[in-house]
């Protein structure tokens, strides 16, 4: 179980690395540069133009370690791993597509919300369909904070086609200042490895091994000042990544705790948005999602990122000893 996690780790974060640096100067030269939000912070105009799509840098090696490795260590390595990450290269082509439709509007939208949606809902089904044909769920929720288990049925797919999607976009929402959903989900990634190896789950160690490699070579790149972004690309992958594992080691809610992060920038846009509309103009924070409140009132998008770092360790932390004790 540790070398295949080794190995993940080690090989994605030098492909990453070495894709960073020869790729981003072909994404210049395809001029597939990041188109910035009016409506955004102003000193985020000078980010107009930097290569996105630099999600490929992470998510290419993932593949093809994992399919790799699942040949080498065909009667350890499960087959709910593969289906995890189909899943998450699923979303990810759901971000090619947008990231891309990007492009040839030349501005800052690029699917439509139903189209995205609705990508997002077939890829959460055809998800959770073959995970049961594999055995690999049931149709219960682990409460670990009560330590039991709440029997759903047939509305726990329905629950989980939602909890899912939820989760995905609110991976996808954190990737908004260099550095931040890379960092938090390589620990949230981390968490899960540790969790994997606590309950012998090979299949999750690989995973999540190949995930926080890719993403510490990334993150050679994405640290502030990025010198590319991972794009819709990158961030519904993640998304697909972290909510998949937690479903593999049959703790589906965790996420909402160790993804704290997430969970708080998608609850600011609710919550943002909901003010807004009831009282008619005004806004609860200075500008949603939650990091850009956090840049008006001062702190630098580094500041930022270890914040948020740091949260989310003590989070995962927290989630452990919840779990296992």
């Amino acid at each position: 179980m540790y070398l295949s996690f080794i190995i993940s780790l080690v090989i994605c974060l030098i492909a990453s690395a070495l894709l960073g640096r020869f790729l981003i100067p072909v994404l210049k030269s395809k001029k597939l540069g990041q188109k910035i939000l009016e409506i955004g912070p102003r000193w985020h105009a000078s980010k107009e133009g930097t290569p996105t799509m630099g999600g490929i840098f992470f998510i290419i090696p993932c593949t093809v370690v994992c399919v790799i490795l699942s040949v080498v260590f065909f009667d350890k390595l499960s087959a709910p791993m593969l289906i995890t990450l189909g899943m998450a290269v699923a979303f990810g082509l759901v971000g090619v597509t947008d990231d891309l439709t990007k492009f040839a509007k030349k501005r800052n939208e690029g699917l439509t919300p139903f189209q995205k949606m609705a990508f997002q809902f077939i890829v959460a089904a055809l998800y959770l369909f073959l995970m049961a044909k594999a055995g690999a769920i049931d149709t219960s929720i682990s409460l670990a904070i009560i330590n039991k288990e709440l029997e759903l049925g047939f509305f726990y797919y329905v629950f989980s086609i939602l909890f899912i999607v939820g989760m995905v976009n609110s991976v996808n929402l954190t990737d908004g200042i260099d550095g931040l959903c890379a960092t938090v989900s390589a620990v949230v990634c981390a968490f899960f490895a540790v969790f994997a190896f606590s309950v012998g789950d090979m299949g999750a160690a690989t995973f999540s091994g190949a995930v926080i490699g890719g993403l510490l070579g990334f993150l050679i790149f994405n640290i502030y000042p990025a010198k590319v972004f991972m794009g819709d690309t990158g961030s519904l992958f993640l998304g697909g990544a972290v909510t998949g594992l937690a479903y593999m080691l049959k703790y589906e809610l965790i996420i909402l705790l160790v993804g704290i992060v997430y969970f708080c920038e998608i609850m600011s846009v609710v919550l943002q948005v909901s003010y807004f509309r009831l009282t008619h103009g005004k806004r609860l924070f200075k500008m949603a999602p939650i990091h850009h409140h956090f840049e008006k009132l001062g702190f630098s998008e580094s500041k930022i990122d270890l914040c948020a770092f740091a949260i989310t360790a003590v989070f995962c932390i927290a989630a452990f000893f919840l779990i296992k004790y």
